[in-house]
């Protein structure tokens, strides 16, 4: 909603005095996939009702299939070019990029008006050859057909009109008002004078003025939107997710542009940035509700029937249908998958019987939909699509990585005294895994280390609980962090006394890194002794917390601080937009 009040704030001037514009207005949206921003343009266009001048393009770098090789001619093509209020949609913008992932130019030969219509709204018309053209085309023809008659020719018209693909050809060369209809009765002889009369006046010549053009830029920036590569990841809480696109700003969208275009180039998009954060848990299930509710009243209207839907069903789509990265796309085909294709057989069996109503409810211990028509009831055995996933994890296997991700939570309580947001140990994968999702930590020399040694906690656990010899694999990821951090500790923030030079350096500047190999070993090492002991100190809350996580497969922040409180552990529990950082007001006034 807030994006929608945005945008009419933005367009109120383009659309109640268009006359006082000297330039477009560039309104840009970001966000990810299945949020909304196409759509809210379309749906803009239908109140308008500006279906007629509007014009939805995609440009892309890599499509070149498209005879259309200027912003110019796709407006010529849609009689937009003509000077007179329009919206123009220039959609999925990130794949015309200018620049390759090493940021070095690439080479560009189509739409690179595109920029000057960004600039100023001004678009070269470039039709001088064109007028010339049809000039001389007219007056080699009259003396074709005058030569033709004098040799004795007979019933050739000295005067010919003009055929339609001229006709709307010249409409749009002069920017005609004229119908191409009435335009194609003017004879060529009239169109020649006409030519020549527009010719002198030399205004046919002037950069075409878009001033009055609404122009829309939308795209997915992966590079503000980091979060957005984890298309796949269905059991992280939405809300998660939402918090950390709230914190997307003007700043990282700038900063997201120029990766993919020049200086100059994202300066042309100019400062209004609407920023779409991802969505809430409350904003899918609304979605899910909406979208069951206008189900119900189409089968109504329709068949006179009556649809009651249990929320069972509503918690079996979510947990089913949320990818909370792709947006709406997944939840509304999850919807067909488990409603609308069932529904049709009851719905069949309720207009055979001549019955008026139908309750249907999921079933979560039988794995069952039920509808009960009247009194007859209809089984369905349904598992959803990514429930089934979630099921095919071994026990054993839940066990081994409820002990890993316990690890790192009771690390985590133990150092930040903060409750970790999220733990899962059943996730849908096609391999077995889990997570555990911290907070936003600023990073300091005492937090990395910290940070370090909570990577380390989800293998060390399993080697406490499981014995050396039965520690998995699953530590491999945490791993390379706790590398990556501790190279980053010694070689590149200069918190080891022993090497202040930044050894992170390239191109002529670089040092011998490997110097450090030795330091950031032992330092790796200590830190491995260190956790091993902060965990069997506390042992009892990791192996409390790792028999919970593996009897629910998920606990949330407030779940496990119960369990820590329960022990004894001094433990807070803070949303997922809260920032872990030191004091450091309070530590600069005294």
């Amino acid at each position: 909603d807030n994006i929608i009040d945005d945008l009419m704030d933005y367009i109120q001037v383009w659309y109640l005095m268009p006359e006082l514009l000297s330039r477009p207005v560039i309104i840009n949206l970001w966000g990810m996939t299945g949020v909304g921003k196409t759509d809210l343009i379309r749906r803009l266009v239908k109140e308008l009702n500006y279906q007629d001048r509007f014009l939805e393009i995609e440009l892309s770098n890599i499509d070149q299939t498209s005879y259309q090789t200027s912003v110019s001619s796709m407006l010529t093509a849609n009689d937009l070019n003509d000077s007179k209020p329009a919206i123009v949609l220039f959609d999925e913008i990130q794949r015309f990029n200018t620049l390759d992932a090493e940021g070095k130019p690439m080479p560009q030969s189509k739409f690179t008006d595109f920029w000057e219509l960004l600039s100023d709204g001004k678009l070269s018309k470039k039709s001088k050859d064109n007028i010339d053209y049809y000039l001389m085309n007219y007056m080699s023809t009259g003396k074709d057909i005058a030569k033709r008659k004098q040799n004795g020719e007979q019933g050739l018209d000295e005067n010919p009109m003009m055929n339609y693909w001229e006709a709307d050809a010249l409409k749009k060369m002069l920017n005609m008002d004229k119908p191409v209809e009435e335009i194609s009765e003017i004879s060529q002889k009239d169109m020649m004078q006409i030519l020549i009369k527009e010719k002198q006046k030399k205004k046919i010549y002037e950069p075409i003025d878009h001033s009055k053009t609404l122009i829309i830029v939308s795209g997915n920036l992966d590079d503000a939107f980091s979060v957005a590569a984890q298309t796949s990841e269905t059991d992280v809480d939405a809300d998660i997710f939402y918090n950390l696109t709230t914190k997307i700003n003007l700043v990282d969208i700038k900063n997201a542009l120029s990766k993919k275009f020049r200086p100059e180039q994202v300066a042309r998009f100019g400062n209004i940035h609407l920023i779409y954060t991802s969505l809430k848990k409350s904003h899918f299930e609304l979605l899910i509700q909406r979208e069951i509710e206008r189900i119900t009243e189409n089968i109504k209207n329709n068949y006179g029937v009556i649809l009651k839907i249990d929320n069972s069903i509503n918690t079996l789509v979510y947990n089913n249908g949320v990818f909370p990265v792709q947006g709406v796309r997944p939840v509304f085909s999850s919807i067909i998958d488990i409603l609308e294709s069932n529904l049709s057989k009851y719905l069949f069996t309720a207009i055979i019987k001549n019955k008026k109503s139908i309750s249907i409810k999921y079933d979560v211990q039988q794995k069952k939909i039920t509808a009960l028509i009247n009194k007859e009831k209809i089984e369905t055995l349904y598992v959803g699509r990514i429930d089934k996933i979630r099921q095919n994890n071994l026990i054993d296997t839940i066990a081994n990585i409820s002990v890993h991700e316990a690890g790192h939570a009771v690390a985590y309580i133990v150092l930040f005294k903060l409750a970790p947001l999220q733990l899962k140990s059943k996730i849908a994968s096609s391999y077995a895994g889990g997570f555990t999702f911290p907070h936003t930590i600023h990073e300091t020399k005492e937090n990395i280390l910290r940070k370090i040694k909570i990577f380390l906690a989800g293998g060390i656990a399993e080697e406490l609980i499981f014995g050396k010899d039965n520690a998995s694999i699953g530590r491999s990821g945490d791993r390379t962090e706790v590398t990556v951090l501790a190279i980053d500790f010694v070689r590149r923030y200069g918190f080891d006394n022993e090497f202040q030079a930044n050894y992170t350096l390239e191109q002529g500047y670089a040092m011998d890194k490997f110097v450090t190999d030795t330091d950031v070993e032992k330092m790796i090492s200590q830190l491995v002794s260190e956790t091993y002991q902060l965990l069997a100190q506390h042992k009892l809350l990791l192996t409390t917390i790792s028999k919970k996580l593996m009897g629910t497969g998920s606990l949330t922040s407030a779940e496990v601080a119960t369990i820590a409180k329960a022990l004894k552990y001094e433990v807070n529990v803070q949303a997922e937009g809260y920032l872990e950082i030191p004091n450091y007001q309070n530590q600069l006034s005294n």
